[in-house]
């Protein structure tokens, strides 16, 4: 499989909004904290806007509404990973997205055989508290040895420069965060981004 190799990441439908219209094709929904039915709503509309601009969407975590709103991506930590429903998940036809760390979530990520793995940070990430520091470069080529055809996410602390230095290592797809959330001009930043992994 072949994945568009800029990957955004982003917590409401209102960035999909944003985004999509620039020529995004592969971007992930990350909603926390939200009421069911709020919850169920965006990714609703989140589908629908991807399928509208000839995108993917990927729901981040919430496994069984993502079947339930007939979603075609999926993305699952690996505490995610203890309570989802795999096999339900695979019946469904959703393709999975698994985060990696470390070679042990490795290993568990690829008995999955799943549509991409995830490796993160690969630098220093202001996004979330992580036990673990950043990965490198190295590592993503390792990941990338060790994944063999299954496609490689980098994540983490990238910028546009970053991310092309993560594609030249390996990493088949590159995805960002609060480098277009933060950003004084985000669709500015995101065409950066499509420029330098066209």
């Amino acid at each position: 499989m072949i994945l568009p190799r800029f990957y955004p990441i982003f917590d409401s439908t209102a960035w999909l909004e944003r985004a999509l219209p620039l020529g995004v094709k592969l971007v992930q929904l990350r909603l926390k904290d939200m009421h069911s039915a709020v919850l169920r709503a965006e990714i609703r509309k989140g589908i629908l806007l991807t399928r509208q601009h000839g995108a993917a969407l990927v729901v981040n975590d919430h496994w069984q509404i993502a079947i339930d709103e007939g979603a075609d991506w999926l993305h699952l930590g690996q505490e995610d990973l203890d309570t989802a429903d795999i096999a339900a998940i695979r019946r469904a036809g959703l393709k999975l997205g698994l985060s990696t760390h470390d070679h042990a979530e490795l290993d568990r990520a690829l008995a999955l055989s799943p549509d991409y793995v995830a490796l993160g940070p690969v630098y220093p990430t202001i996004l979330k508290q992580m036990k673990w520091h950043q990965q490198g470069l190295e590592r993503v080529t390792e990941w990338k040895k060790l994944a063999g055809r299954t496609p490689l996410c980098a994540i983490g602390g990238l910028t546009p420069e970053r991310g092309r230095a993560c594609l030249e290592a390996g990493a088949d797809t590159v995805a960002a965060v609060t480098d277009i959330t933060l950003n004084p001009e985000p669709e500015s930043r995101m065409r950066d981004w499509l420029a330098v992994t066209a």
